[in-house]
């Protein structure tokens, strides 16, 4: 079976194409500037060159059919017909409480999804357009929709209910969701196979650190806290993200400094996090360079994200009375072994010991970095959300043609 996996955002398009038979990827691209006259695809194959085009591509309809000519293109295609696309498999952000797991797209599961355009305004809405391009152009293949916060949906009222009127949960469902699911999913699989335990007795604290960032505690396979809330703002400091602070700042700076609330809104998710605290940037990268030439604010930036951390994991560890492995995934939580070290060192309570050696060792692939004392197994688990995203696709259509 050959699954397109696409994750659709209001000017963009990602995509890759699996051969299910072995989870390879045949091709992989990106559309960009949807809704230009200088919009750009950029196609690739494994193992060739990659393709790049400039052309006026106006909605996201015309970037499917695009993406589609690039996938049976003559010099550049790996299929001889678009028809060989067996099914397509979507990330949408926002589930709410109606999806607790991955679900073929029907009418009734469109009009669900568009109910959930105001949890998810930036993200819901841009995927829904890459649902009807799809149906547009290949009117006769099933899609599945995989949600960030399915994964989420089994914890418990005391870990995603708010301590306000319980009214607001009621009419508008303000709660926690929490994010970043189908990659907390796909590594707390991979670290049971790379600890050769079943995921079912492992109590594991996962650590989805990139521009965005999320802690995960995750018992028996299941999600039972996580860190981003209603939005993905709350939780850790990030690139640009404050995560945590107290809520009558937002009241207070409005007053004081004359703010909008679009703009205290702008300011909390683009303008906060290490950047504001740095003065430099968002990437970590540059943050750990300017930490090397002296830059204090640089290093305050690290020390504040870093500590933030251990909070949390110290938390989880309590949250679930006890924890057996710590996973570190996505950009920098799989790059940066400067990051792991300093958020090992302040867990020694919990029996972590990290082994220097592993830990700066640079893989692509699942492995242990701490020591054989070690009495918390540390893992780097490189993400991949797209190929949990074809696997639920692929189960959910070949249910659904043996019924």
């Amino acid at each position: 079976m050959k699954v397109l996996v696409m994750n659709a955002g209001s000017s963009s398009l990602k995509y890759q194409l699996y051969d299910m038979r072995d989870e390879t990827v045949l091709a992989s691209g990106r559309v960009e500037r949807i809704g230009m006259d200088s919009s750009i695809v950029t196609h690739e194959v494994p193992g060739h060159p990659e393709v790049r085009d400039v052309s006026e591509i106006l909605d996201h309809v015309t970037a499917v059919k695009r993406v589609a000519d690039m996938i049976v293109h003559p010099s550049h295609g790996v299929l001889k017909d678009i028809k060989e696309i067996d099914a397509v498999g979507h990330r949408v952000v926002h589930g709410g409480e109606v999806f607790k797991e991955s679900v073929l797209v029907t009418q009734e599961v469109k009009l669900e999804i568009r109910k959930l355009f105001d949890l998810a305004p930036l993200h819901n809405p841009a995927h829904m357009m890459g649902i009807t391009a799809v149906e547009a152009n290949l009117p006769d293949v099933p899609q599945a929709v995989v949600f960030d916060t399915a994964f989420h949906q089994t914890m418990p009222q005391t870990a995603y209910l708010y301590p306000i009127p319980t009214v607001l949960y009621r009419r508008h469902k303000i709660r926690r969701y929490g994010f970043h699911g189908t990659s907390h999913h796909y590594v707390s699989d991979q670290a049971a196979e790379v600890l050769g335990k079943p995921l079912a007795s492992i109590k594991m604290i996962s650590c989805h650190i990139g521009n965005g960032a999320s802690i995960t505690a995750i018992q028996g396979g299941k999600s039972v806290d996580t860190s981003m809330g209603l939005t993905p703002l709350e939780g850790l400091m990030m690139g640009t993200r404050s995560g945590d602070l107290d809520p009558a700042i937002v009241p207070f700076t409005m007053n004081k400094e004359e703010l909008t609330l679009s703009e205290v809104n702008s300011m909390l998710n683009k303008h906060s996090g290490l950047l504001a605290i740095s003065g430099i940037s968002s990437d970590m990268r540059e943050i750990v360079q300017a930490m090397d030439e002296g830059d204090r604010n640089a290093q305050l930036a690290f020390d504040m994200y870093t500590y933030r951390m251990r909070k949390y994991i110290g938390a989880y560890a309590a949250a679930m009375n006890g924890v057996d492995a710590i996973v570190f995934t996505a950009g920098v939580g799989e790059n940066s072994e400067r990051l792991r070290a300093a958020v090992c060192k302040g867990l020694t309570f919990l029996g972590v010991e990290l082994d220097t050696f592993l830990n700066s060792e640079h893989s692509k692939s699942a492995r242990i970095i701490s020591t054989a004392d070690s009495k918390v197994q540390v893992l780097v688990v490189p993400t991949n959300e797209e190929l949990l995203i074809a696997r639920d696709t692929y189960k959910l259509v070949k249910e659904q043609s043996n019924k």
